[in-house]
């Protein structure tokens, strides 16, 4: 399933929508609607060899392990983002360290193009927002599966860099 799949009508003018591929358009006013991947960032919080771990409050994949982060807002940079994400998920103010790169994974009936970093940050997190826990896991006490699966390579990654450091 897409994300334009089901849409019937216009939102703008309610008038009916012709789809072509990836994208659908209104017959009566011109809007044109894509079927773009939703940008998102994340970080990977290492502190003291461990890392911040985010319990999922929410759909999809609620009570799953995560890392903490989020989608971006219209217009919104991405370290932007990041550091908002964080600062509402664990009430931290990160700092971008290192990237780490790029993924392309489903989220519920669409995709997401995520960008993630390591990052640092002083103080205690505290859980809020859609981050229902937080907890601090090292390379030998990481979840058998994360939210996303792009997130368990990431973690092993991290965890065989951190196990020969």
């Amino acid at each position: 399933m897409g994300l334009l799949d089901g849409w019937k009508l216009c939102p703008r003018c309610g008038a009916g929508l012709e789809h072509a591929e990836g994208s659908a358009h209104c017959t009566s006013c011109g809007s044109v609607y894509y079927a773009n991947s939703a940008p998102a960032v994340e970080g990977l919080l290492e502190r003291d060899g461990k890392v911040l771990l985010s319990r999922r409050g929410i759909e999809p994949r609620r009570g799953y392990w995560d890392l903490p982060g989020g989608f971006l807002e219209e217009g919104e940079e991405p370290l932007v983002g990041l550091a908002r994400e964080f600062r509402e998920e664990t009430g931290l103010e990160v700092r971008p360290v290192e990237w780490l790169g790029t993924h392309l994974e489903r989220y519920d009936h669409y995709f997401v193009l995520g960008l993630t970093w390591l990052v640092r940050a002083d103080g205690e997190p505290q859980a809020s927002d859609d981050a229902e826990e937080l907890r601090w896991a090292g390379p030998d006490e990481l979840p058998d599966e994360m939210a996303f699966p792009h997130q368990d390579e990431l973690l092993r990654s991290w965890a065989a860099r951190n196990e020969h450091a």
